[in-house]
């Protein structure tokens, strides 16, 4: 579960989004949808917890924001995070980047146990990437990386988890992972994209932040595209597109 409550995101003295509270659910799949600037990285950032919130408190699961920052290794049992910027990691292998996920959980020394590389093996395993686990990552296509990535957020096992350098398929198969995942092992997943027709056919809620600081709204992909949302969110009527 994330839970906001008048959450205020930005950096420093500037307010992108202010007063940000809603519920995002276990076992769903929930698209963050908005125009560019309006905040979505910002918020996915906060949450995440690699930056403060400006003001007002979000919860991860049970256990709330001011705890989990306590330290980097409990928030990071608690949430995992996608990035689409183009990661490169020399002379590492895929299960060498799916094993950084269990970090959180090891000593100093970083010394994966037999119960780690198993949960590694179950991950690359759920996404179809075992068979490169011995390659090196960086040999990978764009889509394969995001699929090595995923199973890298797996393998962190947090409760929850929020994913453009892919073909119309690989984001199709992509977006159908990542729905099973929220709905089989019940996790919360919060993807930023902007492929809007995609979103709007596999999410199972819409988050649609408006520009300018002007608020959002959460609701089915069938509400969103009878209402006047996207209009207020792009500036243009984007429902006579679908």
């Amino acid at each position: 579960m994330i839970k906001c409550e008048n959450l205020s995101i930005g950096y420093g003295t500037r307010v992108i989004q202010h007063d940000l509270s809603f519920e995002l659910r276990d076992g769903e799949l929930v698209a963050l949808l908005g125009a560019n600037g309006c905040g979505k990285s910002t918020l996915l950032r906060t949450l995440a917890g690699l930056q403060p919130p400006l003001n007002g408190t979000y919860q991860l699961s049970t256990r709330s924001s001011q705890r989990a920052a306590q330290t980097r290794s409990s928030n990071a049992q608690l949430t995992a995070l996608v990035l689409t910027e183009r990661l490169s990691v020399e002379s590492a292998t895929v299960r060498d980047v799916v094993a950084m996920g269990r970090y959180p959980y090891t000593s100093f020394l970083g010394t994966l146990t037999a119960a780690d590389h198993r949960i590694v093996d179950e991950a690359m395993e759920q996404v179809g990437v075992a068979e490169l686990a011995d390659s090196f990552y960086n040999d990978h296509s764009d889509g394969e990386k995001q699929r090595i990535l995923i199973a890298k957020a797996l393998a962190q096992q947090t409760p929850d988890e929020p994913t453009a350098h892919l073909d119309l398929p690989s984001r199709i198969k992509t977006l159908n992972l990542l729905h099973d995942i929220a709905h089989e092992q019940q996790k919360t997943i919060l993807i930023s994209t902007h492929e809007l027709d995609l979103a709007l056919r596999t999410a199972d809620r819409v988050l649609l932040m408006y520009p300018k600081n002007q608020g959002f709204v959460l609701d089915s992909p069938a509400a969103i595209q009878k209402g006047e949302a996207l209009r207020l969110a792009f500036g243009i009527d984007v429902a006579a597109m679908f």
